[in-house]
């Protein structure tokens, strides 16, 4: 199959030198690299979760006013 990818000119440049170190052609580094990943998905960096705000809880939703300084009756701050 074919596929076009866009690949930083500085990462190209030196992605052809090693190839050209190796006595290779890019194609095939590529393909070693994909391989790479597709063998080991546990090596592939997982995207963090964003910050985790703290729930709470009411009897009545949508009932509580908080004014600033009453948050902290509720959340507790270091």
């Amino acid at each position: 199959m074919r596929t076009t990818i866009d690949i930083p000119d500085a990462m190209y440049r030196s992605l052809k030198m090693l190839a050209a170190e190796r006595g290779t052609t890019v194609r095939e580094i590529v393909q070693e690299g994909l391989a790479m990943r597709l063998r080991s998905p546990e090596a592939v960096p997982r995207r963090k979760r964003g910050p985790r705000f703290p729930v709470i809880r009411s009897k009545n939703p949508g009932s509580l006013k908080l004014a600033e300084e009453g948050v902290y009756e509720y959340i507790p701050f270091p």
